[in-house]
């Protein structure tokens, strides 16, 4: 018999039991459009954690004032950086740019609109750190961080809430009932570790510690953020800031840090490592669904050979051998496999991308892994599920089978 034929011969065999065949698919159907599903929503997530954290890029490391928790409680004085820990991190060899930076939240107004933000005192640095685009106007530079100036860069969302014109470069709005020149507009960008740039104010740091706060430790920041150069180690770098900040706070041997130094390499790293896990916990929960999937294909098969017992009789006695008993129970539940494999890797990717484009209106990724699986699916689980059918259908005495009723 050539391939042709042994794929008809199990066509009409599974064919003959309609009802039986669909739902032993069905299974398999299942089986692969939660796995492909699984993958999918695996991928998605690594991809949403990585956009938060992308926008800083591999190369920054961001310090915050305060020792870690112990115990559920922070410990330490959140007092513990400064602007001049800034500049003197500065000057260190493998650092790019470096901004102190000071957030907290604020009623903006414009006219008759009021609108409740976030903050953010900073350095021109900035910019570069957080990769920042303006649209309309400019950032504010040096000079207005050394003259405390009532300049404001918004977001795109902060100026749609309070009305602002299409391009309100030059109006005049009050942060905490304190007059102040927007003169630049960020381009939209959605959310980032920091949080989302799209609705926040960005304003020189001396002018919020002095103006607006009116601190009675004018140098103390909550967060430095600093950009290295593309070639340096992040580790190196990071040992090097905190022999720094150590000597500058005149902590001792054995003292705990008062800052906290994290870095975006090492976070993206562990967050890869956790996502790819979850994307494995997720298939391992999914291929229960195959397993089951696989015991009906054995299940079906193992009921095709009692009710078949005469025709294998039959078979046997004019003269076709074993292994053309076996192929013939194999083709059958391999065949029954792969339907079920490619039906279900279409509508796990169908599902997949229409819920996220249409519905989620996030890019889902394809991922290559549902295809492999699906054919490697199809083979082992066609192979395992008829093996054990057809090696007993092929072990019938042709005697017996044929007085079989």
């Amino acid at each position: 018999m050539t391939i042709i034929d042994i794929l008809k011969e199990s066509w009409l065999s599974i064919s003959g039991n309609k009802l039986r065949s669909f739902l032993t698919v069905l299974g398999i159907i299942i089986g692969v459009m939660a796995v492909v599903i699984m993958v999918a929503v695996g991928e998605t997530v690594q991809k949403s954690i990585t956009d938060q954290f992308s926008s800083l890029g591999t190369n920054t490391i961001v310090i915050r004032a305060g020792a870690a928790r112990s115990g559920g409680i922070r410990t330490g004085n959140k007092r513990t950086l400064t602007i001049t820990d800034a500049e003197q991190i500065r000057k260190l060899p493998d650092v790019f740019s470096v901004t102190p930076a000071q957030s907290g939240s604020a009623q903006v107004i414009y006219g008759n609109k009021n609108w409740s933000t976030m903050m953010l005192g900073t350095y021109p640095d900035y910019t570069e750190i957080q990769d920042i685009e303006v649209e309309y106007g400019n950032f504010f530079d040096i000079n207005a961080i050394k003259n405390a100036s009532t300049y404001a860069v918004i977001g795109p969302d902060t100026a749609r809430e309070l009305g602002l014109p299409d391009n309100p470069v030059g109006q005049i709005i009050r942060i905490q009932n304190m007059p102040f020149v927007v003169i630049g507009v960020m381009k939209a960008r959605g959310d980032s570790a920091f949080g989302s740039q799209d609705d926040m104010v960005i304003i020189p740091i001396t002018t919020l510690k002095k103006r607006l706060q009116g601190s009675p430790f004018p140098d103390s920041v909550t967060m430095i953020a600093l950009k290295i150069y593309q070639d340096s180690d992040n580790a190196v770098v990071t040992d090097q800031i905190s022999s720094l900040l150590r000597q500058r706070h005149k902590l001792k041997d054995g003292d705990e840090d008062d800052f906290q130094i994290t870095d975006m390499k090492q976070i993206m790293e562990t967050m890869d490592t956790v996502t790819g896990y979850l994307k494995l916990l997720l298939i391992a929960i999914a291929a229960v669904s195959l397993l089951v999937g696989s015991i009906g294909i054995m299940n079906m098969m193992l009921v095709s050979v009692v009710e078949r017992t005469r025709e294998i009789g039959v078979r046997k006695a004019v003269g076709a051998r074993e292994r053309v008993i076996i192929i013939q129970f194999l083709s059958e539940s391999v065949l029954i496999s792969f339907i079920g494999s490619m039906i279900g890797l279409i509508l796990g990717v169908g599902l997949s991308q229409g819920v996220g484009r249409l519905i989620l209106h996030y890019d889902v990724p394809f991922s290559i892994w549902p295809v492999i699986v699906s054919v490697t699916v199809a083979v082992v689980v066609g192979l395992s599920s008829g093996v054990v059918p057809a090696i007993k259908a092929a072990k019938l005495n042709p005697i017996d089978s044929l007085r079989y009723e």
